[in-house]
């Protein structure tokens, strides 16, 4: 993961420096909220034009707004300083924590 993010970089335009105050940071964030838009828009148009049915062409749709969204994610962790396996390695422990508490479901961030 940590390659994946640091080959990122290069495909960076805006990226006056890689600082979370920074315009570019700011650009980023709103990148990941567009992509994950589009993805989102695909599988309502699947729900909603093909009753639930997810083609192999609508699957690899999903998969490149995935993967831009991918792409935002990784380089806004770049910007505050996180290797990308870390941030998917403390996700992976907070929902274990969750698990074990039996509050995988609900509300709030710090269940």
């Amino acid at each position: 993961m940590n390659e994946y993010q640091e080959a990122c970089r290069q495909y960076d335009l805006f990226r006056q420096t890689e600082d979370y105050k920074s315009p570019a940071f700011l650009e980023k964030v709103l990148g990941l909220v567009g992509e994950a838009g589009e993805t989102a828009d695909k599988i309502k148009k699947v729900i909603r034009d093909k009753d639930g049915i997810i083609s192999e062409t609508d699957r690899k749709e999903i998969a490149k707004e995935l993967g831009d969204t991918l792409w935002y994610v990784a380089t806004i962790a770049r910007y505050i300083k996180m290797p990308l396996a870390e941030v998917a390695e403390m996700n992976l422990e907070k929902l274990e924590s969750r698990k074990q508490r039996n509050l995988l479901s609900g509300e709030g961030d710090n269940r």
